[in-house]
């Protein structure tokens, strides 16, 4: 998959902002790659979009479609990404009056505003699983029905805690997940040409997918711009990958996005190769 700039209108006079001139890597898959794109053109940057993961939908449906039958149901449903929420939303119009919603952050939480479904509730700082399982409206769910969309194969842990609280929990994969099918050449060269001067990863699974494409030459490059992650299990795993100058910032595109803009803001002239 070849990396491409995002910037439709293209001026012809410099870029203009607190981010001017930088170069960021964004590896989000490619629809929620395009907001987070928008938001860092809007501070002068220049996104360059490599999706990392790619969303398909479940190959079989008929479990989603049972549940969006079902959803009366339940007393709270929980997305745990903006992924399931584009994927495994209903018609916002049958979504019950009396079916709690809640996230795991604000991204997501912002998707499921997107789409109508307003008021989710979300962690108030850890925004992941744990931080998730902490809200004190999840805290006494015996008896209480849950339904949790998420992707194939994904982890048991919230699940897990809730049915230990009493709950009864069952799941629903509204997506899948794989890895790019194209290479990664225009990426490398970007990075060689020192057009590149910084990286966003939101996933361990995309962190593999892209060092795996880019190889070891494009590792090596890669290692000299700092890394952006919104979650500290991100980061280990990048550094135990290679990846020198990580960076942990809060949850979402906004946190990606301020963690940036302190960085370039301390070495401002990381920008220029």
């Amino acid at each position: 998959m070849e990396i491409h700039s995002l910037d439709p209108a293209r001026p012809a006079r410099p870029a203009q902002g607190p981010l001017a001139g930088v170069g960021v890597i964004v590896t989000r898959p490619q629809r929620q790659a395009a907001g987070l794109a928008q938001k860092l053109a809007a501070v002068g940057a220049m996104p360059l979009i490599w999706p990392a993961i790619v969303i398909l939908p479940p190959a079989d449906d008929a479990p989603l479609i049972q549940a969006h039958a079902t959803l009366g149901n339940y007393d709270v449903a929980i997305f745990v990404s903006a992924n399931a929420v584009e994927y495994g939303v209903p018609d916002p119009r049958r979504w019950p009056a009396s079916l709690r919603v809640f996230a795991p952050g604000p991204g997501t939480a912002e998707a499921l505003a997107v789409v109508g479904i307003v008021g989710a509730r979300f962690p108030a700082s850890t925004f992941d699983t744990e931080g998730l399982l902490a809200i004190p409206e999840l805290q006494d769910v015996a008896g209480r029905r849950v339904l949790i969309f998420r992707g194939q194969g994904g982890r048991e842990l919230l699940g897990d805690s809730l049915m230990k609280r009493g709950a009864h929990v069952d799941y629903v994969s509204c997506y899948r997940r794989t890895g790019p099918q194209a290479g990664a050449r225009g990426l490398v060269e970007a990075l060689a040409d020192g057009r590149a001067h910084a990286l966003t990863l939101t996933s361990a699974e995309g962190a593999d997918n892209l060092l795996a494409a880019i190889g070891a030459d494009g590792g090596a490059l890669l290692a000299r711009i700092p890394t952006f992650v919104p979650h500290p299990h991100i980061a280990d795993h990048v550094r135990a990958a290679g990846l020198r100058t990580v960076v942990t910032t809060p949850g979402g595109d906004a946190g990606l996005i301020a963690g940036l803009l302190e960085w370039f803001a301390a070495h401002p002239f990381s920008s220029k190769g």
